[in-house]
C-alpha cells in the first residue's frame, strides 16, 4: 500500500510585531534562532524534510512568503541543504486564506496526487514523532475533509482560538462542533475545564481540489488568488505573484472557509506545540534560572524573579522586580509587565508611526 504523499506548504509571512523590538518587518520571528541554533523557519522545514517519515512521505516543500524575504529564505534553506519545490512570493500579505488558496492551486500543479500540509513557519513543535502520527491519522480522511490540528490546552490561554470537538469520524479524528476566536479569560477557563475544547493550531491538511471547492464560501478570495497566480512571473523555482494579489480581501482561512464549511475535521494532538505569539510565551518556553529569570545578554540581577531580560548590547540591571519583560534590541528598549505582553503590537505600531 502506497504511503500518503504530503506536500508541506510553509507560510512565512508576518510583520515582526509580536516580539518587537527583536523582530522587525525585514526579519520577523521565524527568521530568528530563538531556542537553539536553527531559526523557527529552519526548524519547520527540517521537521518536514523530504523522504519517508514513518507512515507518510514528505515531498520537497512549497514555501509561500513575502517577496521581501526571498533572499533571506534562500539563504536559510541553503544552510539546511534543502531545495524547495517552489518559492511563491506574495507582493503584500493578505492573511492566510489567500495563501491557502495559492498553496492548493500550486500543490495541484506540483504534486497532483499529494495532500497539502499547510504550516505556519513560526511554530514550536517538540514532539516530531507525535506530529507525524497526527498527520497520518488526518491523512485517512483528508480527501473528504479539511483537517485542522487541535492542541490539547494546558492553560486558559486567551490569545488562541478554540475548537469544540464533535463526534469521532474515525480513530483520532473528529468532526468540528464550533470555533471560538480568542475568548475572554472566564470563557477560556470554562473551555479548559470542559475537556472538549482544543487550541486551534492554524495547521491544516487537505486535498487541493477539496479546499478550492470549499472556497465557495469566499469565492472572491479564491478567484482573485488564481488570477494572481495566472499572472505570476516565474523564474526557476521562484514564482512572483502578480501585483493584483494586493487587491484580495485579507481574511484568515478560519473565517473564510473553516467556520463555514461542513467538511471540516480536527485531529487532537499533544505534540509540544506553541505559537510564540508574545514575549510572555517566549518566557514560558525559555530556559530559566532558579529565580525564574530567562536571560540573554549582559545583566545584573538583584532580588528579582520570573522576568525575561534580553539585551543585544547594553547591560540590563534590575532590582526588586518580578514578572517583567525587558528587551533591548535594534536600538530600542521595551519594558512591560509580562501580563501586558499582548500590548507589544500596539507599541510597535506607535514606534513605526514615529
Amino acid at each position: 500500500m502506497r504511503l500518503p504523499r504530503i506536500l508541506p506548504a510553509i507560510m512565512s509571512g508576518g510583520s515582526g510585531t509580536r516580539l518587537w523590538p527583536l523582530t522587525t518587518e525585514s526579519r520577523p520571528k521565524q527568521f530568528h534562532a530563538l531556542f537553539g541554533e536553527r531559526t523557527l523557519f529552519q526548524e519547520t522545514v527540517a521537521r518536514t524534510a523530504p523522504g519517508m517519515a514513518g507512515p507518510i512521505e514528505f515531498l520537497a516543500p512549497l514555501i509561500l512568503a513575502n517577496a521581501g524575504h526571498a533572499d533571506l529564505i534562500e539563504t536559510q534553506l541553503a544552510a539546511l541543504g534543502t531545495t524547495p519545490a517552489a518559492l511563491a512570493l506574495e507582493p503584500v500579505g493578505r492573511n492566510t486564506a489567500a495563501t491557502a488558496a495559492a498553496a492548493a492551486a500550486l500543490g495541484r500543479e506540483l504534486a497532483p496526487d499529494a495532500l497539502i500540509l499547510l504550516l505556519p513557519a513560526d511554530h514550536v513543535i517538540a514532539d516530531r514523532d507525535g506530529f507525524v502520527a497526527a498527520i497520518a491519522r488526518a491523512a485517512a480522511v483528508a480527501h473528504e475533509r479539511i483537517v485542522t490540528f487541535g492542541i490539547t490546552p494546558d492553560t486558559a490561554e486567551t490569545g488562541y482560538g478554540y475548537i469544540a470537538v464533535g463526534p469521532a469520524l474515525r480513530e483520532g479524528v473528529h468532526a468540528i462542533e464550533s470555533f471560538t476566536e480568542k475568548p475572554t479569560s472566564a470563557l477560556a477557563a470554562d473551555f479548559l475545564a470542559s475537556g472538549r475544547h482544543l487550541w486551534n493550531s492554524g495547521m491544516f491538511l487537505f486535498a487541493p481540489d477539496l479546499l478550492l471547492d470549499e472556497f465557495a464560501a469566499a469565492p472572491d478570495i479564491r478567484d482573485r488568488t488564481l488570477a494572481a497566480l495566472a499572472g505570476a512571473r516565474r523564474d526557476g523555482r521562484r514564482i512572483a505573484l502578480a501585483a493584483s494579489f494586493a487587491d484580495i480581501p485579507a481574511q484568515p482561512i478560519d473565517i473564510a472557509v473553516m467556520e463555514k464549511t461542513t467538511r471540516g475535521a480536527v485531529a487532537p494532538c499533544a505534540i509540544g506545540w506553541a505559537d510564540v505569539g508574545s514575549w510572555d510565551t517566549f518566557w514560558r518556553l525559555s530556559a530559566r534560572n532558579d529565580a525564574g529569570n530567562a536571560i540573554a545578554g549582559p545583566t545584573l540581577i538583584l532580588d528579582s524573579n520570573n522576568n525575561l531580560l534580553r539585551s543585544d548590547g547594553p547591560r540590563v540591571s534590575v532590582a526588586g522586580v518580578k514578572d517583567m519583560i525587558v528587551v533591548v534590541s535594534n536600538g530600542e528598549v521595551l519594558v512591560m509587565p509580562r501580563a501586558r505582553a499582548q500590548d507589544t503590537k500596539a507599541l510597535w505600531s506607535m514606534a513605526k508611526s514615529g
